[in-house]
């Protein structure tokens, strides 16, 4: 293809773009570096905000709990003042004149003079009895907390006082008819936050938190906070205030940093506040996965190191804030997203990259105009001078009044025409001279091809007549074998027994009939015909098999013959086989040598359909194989002498056939020897017939291998060859 129309990229072009790329390359470096340190300043910042958050939020949150233990000391006082001064003193009149029973048998005030908002509530439950010491602790707690109920109110919901014996005085505005909506049953001690105040609950008798629970009359989730108090060594009261489980979660839910939500689970683990869950639904709505997240990040908030208030959850990219809340030792967690810390950063990072990009892309409008102008015009000129040399005009016009690099190419370029002008015509004269002498030289190769040729044809022809003679040598000795034992099966057949029976018939011929029944000779006569007859006709069976035998060594020698011939022309056809067949074959051309030799043979041959391959070459092997194994056991004592032959289905879809004896064995230096032509460990062996069996495995598409333990154990050959099935 001529210089002047081959595509070119121009040197302006090509240039920018490296230069861009590595502009990018440093702009998106420096971006990567900017978004990480970003990100590393911003999860710092956003951190200690986010532990700032939780302890501000920790102690807003315990101020209720705290004030509400501090409520309860003072009532505690004052409850305990009164009940000193009501002591010995008889109540009942100022008792029936605040509290009668009902008719559905509870102690409730009296409706007439009875207004929820501004004075406390007395209920009894119906069956359980007043006696004057109850009275007195009913009467004394309802005027505690006439007097304090509205004071405290401005904080906490409610204010009540239980006694043990199941009674209950309460300050309650926002619920003024609680004491009318309530059950006569209904039993206060059995709610989920006294229990806690008894004695053998709470041996210390201090302040405990309740659970949540739901209030039987209001339905109101809240948790109670209640402490007993204890007068001369006996459970008199317990003081409470209710804290409302909804006003909690609206704070908890609604007051949170952006990105980030907020939640509280008590020590146990059981839910409190959560923006989409509660114990309810963890149970009937939430998904494992929900519930799993859930789990994760209250164990890891009860294991993790004393005084860490803010670590990372990995499991689910996310960052904790932790505070217990003093009191009811709640823990408040303010759960924050990664992505909500990485994002500032990404977005920050992105509008870097987005102005390193347009400074990029201006720059190189900058540059693409300066190379334009300084450059890439010159180099044109020079791109056509380059052409018209190429073409053999040597005749160029170039810039050369130009001071910089480009006016000093453009000289040395003109030079250098000069020169290849020169030189062009020097080589013109030199390649005539050349040419000639090429034509000698070719002529003498060719000459020299030929002797080759005829060489490498004779060489052939001498491999392809030793493979014959191995092989068809392997065979005349059966056929010869055969011949042999049918000769002196010949020799020893009693034939001249049939001429003496005829001569002795011959002569008592008259008195026939009774030589055969009275004499002792005649008597025999019969039998002796009969036994003549079956041992002639078994001789001949056994002559026309051992001719058989012949007749079909014969024919596998001109299979030979025609294998050998088909190597300088097309392979064999293949055709079905069944191998067990052909393997028997091998021993049978073999068996002559094998009884000599008394080898005893054992068969491990798995039953196979019939497969298509090239019979006689496959034959040709396994014959080569057997021999071989037969003389290497001469070393053996014969009554020792094994040939074992395994047929086998491979599961990659080969067949094996491995030939093992107990012969000699070979050592392992001669594994990469055995099948090179000429070797041999044989003094009357050529190297031969291992050498083709291996070349015909590998025409037949398998291979022949060989494996022994070393000398004096044995060998054994292996064919492995493909699986084709016939059908």
């Amino acid at each position: 293809m001529p210089t002047s129309s081959r595509p070119r990229t121009p040197l302006a072009r090509s240039t920018l773009i490296k230069m861009g790329v590595r502009i990018a390359i440093v702009i998106a470096i420096s971006t990567l570096f900017s978004y990480l340190h970003m990100l590393q300043t911003l999860r710092s910042e956003a951190l200690a905000q986010l532990e700032q958050h939780v302890a501000e939020r920790g102690q807003r949150e315990q101020a209720i709990f705290l004030l509400a233990e501090d409520n309860h000391v003072i009532l505690k006082k004052a409850l305990e003042e009164k009940l000193r001064a009501y002591q010995n003193e008889d109540v009942s009149a100022r008792f029936d004149s605040l509290f009668a029973l009902m008719p559905d048998g509870a102690i409730r005030n009296r409706p007439e003079h009875f207004d929820g908002t501004r004075m406390p509530c007395v209920y009894v439950p119906k069956g359980v009895p007043v006696d004057m010491d109850m009275r007195r602790r009913l009467l004394a707690g309802y005027e505690v907390l006439l007097q304090y109920g509205p004071a405290f109110h401005t904080r906490f919901t409610d204010t009540f006082i239980t006694l043990p014996e199941d009674a209950l005085v309460m300050y309650w505005p926002e619920r003024p008819n609680w004491i009318f909506e309530s059950d006569p049953t209904t039993s206060i001690i059995i709610q989920d936050f006294f229990p806690g105040s008894l004695p053998e609950n709470n041996p210390k008798r201090e302040t405990t938190w309740s659970p949540i629970y739901k209030e039987p009359v209001s339905q109101q989730a809240m948790s109670t906070v209640t402490t007993p108090l204890d007068m001369d060594g006996r459970h008199v009261a317990s003081i409470s205030h209710d804290v409302l489980i909804e006003q909690l979660m609206a704070r908890t839910i609604n007051d949170h940093l952006p990105g980030s939500y907020n939640i509280i689970f008590r020590g146990d683990g059981k839910l409190i506040v959560h923006p989409t869950l509660n114990e309810e639904s963890i149970a009937s709505q939430a998904t494992e996965q929900q519930r799993a997240h859930l789990r994760s990040i209250v164990e890891q908030v009860r294991t993790r190191p004393p005084g860490q208030a803010v670590m990372k959850h990995p499991e689910h990219g996310e960052y904790l804030a932790v505070t217990r809340l003093r009191g009811p030792g709640w823990h408040f967690v303010t759960v924050l997203s990664e992505s909500a810390v990485s994002r500032p950063a990404f977005q920050a990072a992105r509008i870097i990259l987005l102005l390193g990009m347009v400074s990029l892309l201006l720059e190189l409008a900058i540059v693409s105009w300066v190379l334009q102008q300084q450059i890439t015009h010159p180099l044109v000129a020079f791109t056509h001078a380059t052409d018209r040399v190429a073409a053999g005009d040597f005749k160029v016009e170039l810039d050369t009044t130009r001071e910089d690099e480009l006016g000093q190419l453009a000289r040395s370029f003109r030079l250098m025409a000069d020169q290849v002008q020169r030189r062009e015509e020097e080589l013109r004269q030199a390649n005539e001279g050349l040419e000639h002498r090429v034509e000698e030289r070719t002529r003498e190769l060719k000459e020299v091809h030929q002797q080759l040729v005829q060489t490498a044809r004779r060489a052939g022809m001498a491999e392809i007549a030793t493979n014959v003679l191995h092989n068809v040598g392997n065979v005349l000795n059966s056929v010869y074998t055969s011949a042999q034992v049918a000769r002196e099966r010949m020799t020893e057949m009693k034939l001249e027994h049939v001429s003496r029976v005829a001569n002795m018939l011959e002569r008592r011929q008259t008195d026939l009939e009774s030589f055969l029944t009275q004499d002792e000779r005649g008597r025999h006569l019969m039998p002796f015909l009969n036994k003549l007859g079956q041992s002639l006709l078994d001789d001949r069976q056994e002559i026309v098999t051992l001719l058989d035998d012949v007749g079909r060594y014969t024919e596998h020698i001109g299979d030979i013959v025609k294998v050998q011939q088909n190597y300088a022309r097309t392979p064999r056809v293949h055709e079905p086989v069944q191998l067990a067949e052909l393997v028997e074959d091998a021993l049978r051309i073999n068996s002559a040598g094998l009884v000599r030799h008394q080898v005893k043979v054992e068969r491990h041959l798995a039953s196979l359909p019939s497969l298509l391959t090239d019979k006689h070459k496959t034959l040709m092997i396994l014959v080569n194989l057997i021999s071989n194994a037969k003389y290497a056991m001469d070393c053996v004592p014969a009554s020792e002498r094994r040939l074992i032959i395994k047929m086998e289905h491979t599961p990659d879809n080969h067949v094996r056939i491995a030939i093992h004896d107990n012969g000699q064995g070979i050592a392992p230096e001669m594994f990469t020897r055995i099948f090179q032509y000429g070797f041999t460990t044989r003094e009357e062996g050529h190297g031969f017939g291992l050498h083709s069996s291996a070349l015909a495995a590998q025409e037949l598409g398998g291979s022949l291998a060989v494996h022994s333990e070393g000398q004096g154990l044995g060998a054994t050959f292996t064919l492995q060859m493909p699986y084709l099935p016939a059908c």
